[in-house]
């Protein structure tokens, strides 16, 4: 598993809003963002067990709250499966699968010199994008035909 470098910054966001750094807020943290985000909580707290065993559901739910309310990581909603969590910052990319729910990331975007436009149009500085593509993936459209 990779391992999350913690920057003074996140430690100072945590601190500065009353919060400490502890086990397993790390481990929740090194899950989401070593592990490449779009878990679901479940998902989250399988892996945060190996990491820091009898970590509760209740503390996974409390610590996915407080680090969306700090802006760190936030959650999407795509289809019908509930959360899932990814990094608050920078683009994040997906085809989404509307029969099986199936999430593709791609780097390919545009949005990014549209980002640049409207910051500068509007005087808005922009920290994050989300852009979603929704239809069939190989895999469904291949059992369908």
């Amino acid at each position: 598993m990779s391992t999350l470098t913690i920057t003074p910054e996140l430690t100072a966001r945590l601190r500065a809003s009353g919060y400490k750094l502890t086990p397993p807020r790390l481990a929740v943290l090194q899950v989401i963002f070593g592990q490449g985000g779009h878990l679901n909580p479940a998902e989250i707290l399988e892996r945060v067990r190996k990491i820091q065993p009898g970590v509760g559901r209740a503390s996974i739910y409390r610590t996915l709250e407080l680090l969306t309310q700090l802006g760190i990581i936030r959650p999407i909603y795509l289809g019908e499966s509930g959360p899932i969590y990814i990094h608050a910052e920078g683009g994040h990319h997906h085809l989404v699968c509307s029969l099986c729910g199936k999430v593709i990331d791609f780097d390919q975007c545009t949005a990014d010199q549209i980002a640049d436009d409207l910051s500068a149009r509007y005087g808005f500085t922009i920290v994050s994008h989300l852009l979603e593509f929704y239809g069939e993936c190989a895999e469904c459209k291949a059992g369908a035909g």
